[in-house]
């Protein structure tokens, strides 16, 4: 009996030494990525290119998590200098009045796809455009109400609340580091006409519908969004494209990262726009990449919604886009879903 005790005791002792080993393997390997990370970050901050600081400081500086580590190395006069050689050229146009796709259904060519979706890419990116023939498909979803207590919904939700067959994120949302729910939207939100979120005094880039099913996009306030009766709009930017004209872009025109963006073509045709992000095989776009792939497809009007980890697009009820967060799909406080 004693000896089969004293054997149980060594085999707990070896199981125990056993499991020390692998902590401390794994922690010296943890210290060791942590080293390594901060040492390949020195040396992109420090390193000779201009360019690739330019383009780390200010991929991170759009992010919840990783803009606390550029602060490690610059000052914050530092980040803003390299911020405003690398961004859009903010407009005070709006999208102009002129177009009318109320009747849009009686001009469709019965024989084309409402719907169809195309491959995007470019050096550093990847992703997806749906292209929807008729606006009035188009319209924005959120939960019943914002604030400290509420909390967002996912897309996929968003889209069968509606039995849509679509839908990509849409406006900002609090995220403190990484870690929001979606409950507190960002900026002005309307859906259905009816104003769900922001403060009279505000003023920033709104993007939505008006109730002609036009694309509005330019910087305005609550009073504007209702003097030009904008049905389903939030918040979000930089406009892209306003009344045919592309925005003027500074240095890089931002970092790579996941993006979610929404155009207009003339003929009222929407363009839903994700591009994956921080991945091998898609590093993510720049707002200048974004320009040219909204003037390559022929938008006259196209504005920038939230992207990293938000940025999402389902279709036919499947996540289509690889999403970036890293506990999948996350809840939002918006979104452009197709009906």
């Amino acid at each position: 009996m004693r000896i089969q005790e004293a054997n149980q005791r060594k085999s707990h002792n070896h199981i125990l030494t056993a499991l020390w080993k692998t902590l401390a393997v794994i922690f010296v390997i943890l210290v060791c990525l942590v080293m390594f990370l901060i040492s390949a970050m020195a040396l992109i901050i420090h390193g000779p290119s201009i360019s690739a600081r330019e383009l780390f400081v200010t991929s991170c500086m759009e992010t919840s998590f990783a803009k606390l580590f550029p602060p490690l190395y610059l000052s914050s006069d530092e980040i803003a200098t390299i911020i405003a050689k690398n961004s859009v050229i903010a407009s005070e146009d709006v999208t102009d009045t002129i177009a009318d796709f109320t009747d849009k259904t009686d001009t469709l060519d019965k024989e084309q796809p409402d719907i169809e979706l195309i491959e995007i890419s470019g050096s550093t990116y990847k992703g997806k455009m749906l292209l929807i023939k008729d606006p009035s498909r188009v319209v924005l979803e959120a939960p019943p109400a914002f604030g400290a207590a509420a909390s967002g919904e996912k897309l996929d939700y968003m889209i069968s609340k509606i039995n849509g067959v679509a839908g990509i994120n849409a406006g900002g949302f609090f995220d403190d580091k990484g870690a929001g729910n979606g409950g507190i939207a960002e900026g002005i939100v309307i859906k259905n006409s009816e104003v769900m979120n922001g403060s009279d005094g505000s003023t920033g880039v709104v993007v939505g519908f008006d109730d002609k099913n036009v694309l509005r996009v330019g910087s305005m306030s609550i009073a504007k969004a209702k003097e030009i009766k904008l049905r389903d709009a939030v918040s979000f930017g930089p406009a892209l494209v306003i009344n045919g004209k592309p925005a003027q872009v500074s240095g890089s025109g931002g970092g790579l990262n996941p993006r979610t963006a929404i155009g207009q073509r003339e003929d009222g045709t929407v363009l839903l726009l994700v591009i994956d992000g921080r991945q091998p095989q898609s590093l993510g776009a720049s707002y200048k990449d974004l320009v040219d792939i909204m003037v390559e497809h022929k938008a006259i009007n196209a504005g920038n919604l939230d992207g990293g980890s938000s940025s999402m697009m389902y279709y036919n009820g499947e996540l289509i886009n690889q999403c970036a967060s890293l506990y999948g799909p996350r809840k939002i406080a918006t979104g452009f879903v197709v009906k």
